[in-house]
């Protein structure tokens, strides 16, 4: 039995705590909320805490689930794998590159398993798309973007977030290790723009960019991501890969509203596009937020269990997000960022 502590019950923190709570080789041993309190009725019987290193000095974990705010990931992570424990955390794995490979530097020395929130490599239908992308041959190009007309309590949620992370390193990891995946190029280029649209965020803060990305096969990427109620939702959802033998493309015909999680994930199907014709393929039975969730706790049970190599992951977590924080640069510099070594 593996014994949990969950830091951060947010969306995401709430989700991979009943992931173990429901798991039969799990035990959660506390949680760590701000507030001191939860109320979801099955997680209400477990101590709470309201801070991470009493928790974790008191409760001995096998296994911490880091889900709070990005500017804590790498310092919690690091001080549970010093702890003893093995460490889940949620993307983006630190707001710096250097604080990415000291966690990473840490798992490593310390012989722990380190696995990061990247959700869709845990959904059969963005592996489907991976696969018909790298079946068509490269180079690549890559036309992506999720824009989320937030109101109401999704507006705040965006609010906080944006006091540490910008919305094209936040979400744009995702999407970056998607490339990474299918192009397994190295990035050499980043060329970013972005713009504040509210008095309502910090004055050095913007809540639309867009970034461009050159890789050193030739293959090219481009990202957009935007927060906030002025948002349009006209093509908020588009994922293109394009080569010269033709095209992947998830069809929109089941999205809703821009906010809602479960569509960030939801492909419904791909369309497969050749000179010769086009294949559409349908995904029926996708899993939602909490089944992606239950599927990311139960790899890094595994993990653990199995003594899974994560190298490859973790190498993959940093490139990722250096490639995003470069983009974060560009945008506030102007000028574009040429990466040389993104990876320990």
């Amino acid at each position: 039995m593996t014994r949990v502590l969950i830091a951060g019950l947010g969306n995401m923190g709430m989700s991979h705590a009943l992931a173990h709570h429901h798991h039969p080789d799990a035990e959660i041993v506390g949680v760590v909320n701000r507030s001191g309190e939860t109320d979801q009725p099955e997680l209400a019987t477990y101590p709470i805490y309201t801070d991470f290193h009493e928790a974790l000095a008191t409760t001995h974990p096998d296994l911490v689930v880091i889900a709070t705010y990005s500017d804590s990931h790498a310092d919690y992570a690091v001080a549970a794998m010093e702890a003893g424990a093995h460490v889940f955390v949620e993307k983006p794995l630190a707001t710096t590159v250097d604080d990415a490979r000291r966690v990473v530097e840490t798992a490593t020395r310390l012989g722990r398993k380190l696995v990061v929130g990247y959700i869709l490599r845990h959904h059969p239908s963005w592996v489907r798309l991976i696969e018909e992308a790298r079946a068509l041959g490269g180079p690549y190009v890559f036309r992506m973007n999720l824009n989320q007309q937030s109101k109401g309590a999704e507006w705040e949620t965006h609010k906080a977030l944006m006091q540490t992370t910008a919305p094209i390193v936040d979400c744009g990891v995702h999407y970056v290790d998607v490339w990474c995946q299918i192009t397994d190029a190295k990035p050499v280029r980043v060329n970013g723009m972005g713009l504040r649209l509210s008095d309502e965020i910090a004055p050095d803060m913007y809540n639309y960019g867009q970034f461009q990305v050159t890789f050193d096969d030739g293959s090219v990427g481009w990202y957009e991501a935007g927060w906030g109620p002025m948002m349009s939702e006209t093509a908020f959802f588009v994922k293109d890969v394009i080569s010269p033998a033709g095209s992947v493309s998830i069809t929109e015909a089941d999205k809703a509203g821009s906010s809602d999680v479960d569509g960030h994930t939801k492909v419904g199907g791909l369309l497969v596009h050749r000179p010769d014709g086009d294949t559409l393929i349908n995904l029926p039975d996708e899993p939602g937020h909490q089944e992606l969730c239950d599927a990311e706790q139960a790899y890094m049970l595994r993990a653990i269990r199995d003594d899974i190599d994560l190298t490859r992951h973790m190498q993959d977590a940093v490139q990722s997000l250096a490639i995003c924080l470069a983009a974060d640069e560009s945008v506030r510099s102007g000028q574009p960022v040429t990466l040389t070594e993104v990876t320990p």
